[in-house]
């Protein structure tokens, strides 16, 4: 079956909605007649997609500015939402880091992975068990293809993203007949637009832009996986090379070759 249809009482949660796939996850389940709770750190910018959404879709969008690497505010959102009617939860907010990690702020590092675990792992918990007993829900967790193998220079990032990946196909298990819908998106380079070259990061100057996919097919892709209850979609052919060479190359060939394409991104 599919993942619940739009109603006046239920709501799909978006994390990260502020910019990139969760900005396009946002507008493509406002298409489809969702009404939305929309989560960032960045408050006007969800003001600003809030009005778009419902002025385009005719969709109720309530908008929660919140900081989910920080521990009381998670606290907060989950306590709001598993007294909610959550159809769909979109745990789509992540950063990311790069270069040694020894030379990296540790503050900021351990942010990173509140954010990237601690968050993804609250709101999951929040939400399921009503989706469990409803006999119907849909989570969608955004991974990583980083998260199939060891990467020097990106450590934090790489680790978080291998929970998330994990923690998605094992749950997914759990609720196989349950209802619940379970899927990982494990992306490549997404992007909304592509730059002037002025205004190119690291990140677009390194990655030929062959290898970059729209945010916006991404978050269809995504939603229509969820909708048929597939285990991962991976979309990219540099995502999918990552993910090949993951499972199957040798850790010790793979990691020290990654590794060093990370370290120009610290670097730059």
């Amino acid at each position: 079956m599919p993942v619940p249809a739009p109603s006046e009482s239920a709501r799909a949660v978006v994390t990260g909605a502020s910019s990139g796939i969760g900005m396009a996850l946002a507008w493509a389940l406002a298409a489809r007649g969702h009404s939305l709770i929309l989560v960032a750190r960045r408050g006007d910018i969800l003001e600003d997609l809030s009005g778009q959404v419902r002025d385009t879709h005719g969709v109720k969008a309530e908008v929660r500015p919140v900081d989910l690497s920080d521990p009381i505010a998670v606290e907060v959102l989950c306590a709001e939402l598993a007294g909610r009617e959550i159809s769909i939860l979109c745990n789509n907010a992540g950063i990311a880091t790069f270069g040694p990690v020894s030379e990296l702020d540790p503050d900021y590092e351990r942010a990173q992975v509140r954010l990237n675990v601690n968050a993804v792992h609250d709101l999951t918990l929040a939400v399921l068990p009503q989706m469990v007993r409803r006999g119907s829900g849909g989570i969608l967790m955004v991974g990583s293809a980083a998260g199939n193998m060891p990467i020097p220079n990106n450590a934090t990032y790489a680790a978080s993203k291998a929970f998330v990946n994990t923690f998605s196909e094992s749950v997914r298990g759990e609720v196989a007949d349950q209802g619940v819908h379970v899927t990982l998106l494990a992306p490549g380079p997404v992007r909304t637009e592509t730059p002037a070259p002025e205004d190119a990061s690291i990140v677009d100057r390194l990655v030929p832009d062959f290898l970059w996919h729209s945010s916006a097919k991404v978050a269809e892709m995504s939603l229509d996986a969820l909708d048929h209850n597939k285990m991962r979609i991976v979309p990219g052919t540099l995502s999918k090379a990552m993910s090949v060479a993951g499972g199957y190359s040798p850790r010790s060939v793979v990691a020290p070759i990654v590794g060093t394409f990370y370290r120009k991104l610290g670097d730059g």
